[in-house]
């Protein structure tokens, strides 16, 4: 994206925030010892609003089964970073759709709803560390089939490891 600047002549480069839907694996991540590296990593980047998070009214009910530090991790992130995403009869039916054509089953109804929600509220991205239902390449293409003959966007799906802007290790 570009922008010219009629008074000067110069081009202005401006680039919008990655928006990032989150699940409730990636917020937990930041205290497990496989996944606290990425996921606190991704967390600096919402804090510093180089990313934006997506956050749900689902993702919120269920952090309120988490330990309290997990459920706390969130209030670090600055209001103006975070994007509230609310749960509309639209996102139920694309999940029930997703159920139904054999992508996840019922037990994965959560799962379905956060793919869902984060297709329609047009994410950047979501983040997961849900490698069997949510982060998985079959299954990624059988969501994005389903969104796409049903008239909505494919949806990218990424661990928090690869959609962070620094990945650690200067030496790679």
């Amino acid at each position: 994206m570009w922008a010219l600047n009629i008074y000067s002549g110069e081009v202005l480069v401006i680039f919008e925030v990655m928006k990032v839907y989150t699940d409730t694996s990636v917020i937990g991540g930041c205290f497990d010892e496989e996944f606290k590296e990425w996921s606190n990593a991704l967390f600096q980047e919402f804090i510093m609003g180089t990313k934006q998070i997506m956050l749900s009214d689902l993702t919120l009910q269920e952090l309120e089964l988490a330990r309290k530090e997990v459920r706390e991790k969130v209030k670090e992130i600055p209001e103006q970073h975070l994007l509230g995403i609310g749960i509309e009869d639209e996102a139920i039916r694309l999940a029930e759709t997703y159920i139904y054509e054999g992508a996840l089953t019922n037990k994965s109804y959560n799962d379905a709803l956060h793919i869902a929600l984060a297709t329609l509220n047009n994410s950047d991205v979501l983040a997961s560390w849900n490698f069997k239902h949510i982060v998985n390449l079959e299954r990624i293409r059988l969501y994005n089939s389903i969104n796409l003959r049903l008239g909505y966007r494919m949806i990218e799906i990424r661990t928090p490891r690869e959609i962070l802007t620094f990945k650690g290790d200067e030496n790679e």
